[in-house]
């Protein structure tokens, strides 16, 4: 049987030259992918402070709405209130507690008050659950600051907002919240699912 012949085997030179040629193709790959990670940290940077941005005007926007709110319904909650039962001759806005003895920090967009009660009222652009709780934890902190000093007043709760989505609606009437929420040029008061809460 005829013995067949291989082809040259390639040449050390040409080895050489395709290591070299691999070695730069490596780098240049390294160098692409280090480019390619440092413009995505950028871009992410970059993303981040606009989603910071963004985020802090949508929050001025949001506490604009809800000051407007609060101005407009403040000066006709006395009178709202009184298809309640309940008279309030005095309305403060923006009440701001600062106990640093008891390290008990809050504040209220809007108090009603009167001898037996006080009803403290949150007024926000859109009531959500997570809003509700806050303002059931603002009512808790009332009452611990009225305890210590002597304040024997029964405290309420009201939120109010611009737009209230059905479940945060049933969710503050549940925990026994008066439900504030415009009706054209004026608002309406819903009262909470049984007995108001009392604090």
């Amino acid at each position: 049987m005829p013995m067949t012949q291989t082809a040259n085997p390639p040449s050390f030179e040409s080895v050489w030259v395709m290591m070299q040629d691999n070695a730069m193709q490596m780098k240049e790959l390294r160098e692409s992918q280090k480019e390619t990670a440092r413009q995505m940290q950028e871009t992410d940077r970059i993303l981040k402070e606009t989603a910071i941005d963004l985020n802090r005007r949508i929050g001025h926007l949001d506490n604009l709405f809800g000051e407007v709110a609060e101005y407009m319904i403040a000066p006709s909650l006395r009178e709202k209130f009184i298809a309640f039962g309940y008279k309030f001759p005095k309305a403060t806005q923006n009440v701001s507690v600062k106990d640093k003895d008891n390290n008990l920090f809050f504040e209220i967009d809007v108090m009603l008050e009167n001898g037996d009660n006080a009803m403290l009222v949150e007024v926000k652009t859109k009531l959500t659950e997570t809003r509700i709780n806050e303002h059931i934890t603002r009512l808790e902190k009332m009452r611990k600051y009225a305890n210590l000093h002597g304040d024997s007043r029964t405290f309420l709760g009201a939120v109010a907002g611009v737009v209230v989505a059905e479940e945060a609606r049933n969710y503050a009437l549940n925990q026994g919240f008066y439900l504030i929420e415009p009706t054209g040029e004026n608002f309406n008061i819903t009262p909470p699912h049984g007995k108001p809460k009392e604090w």
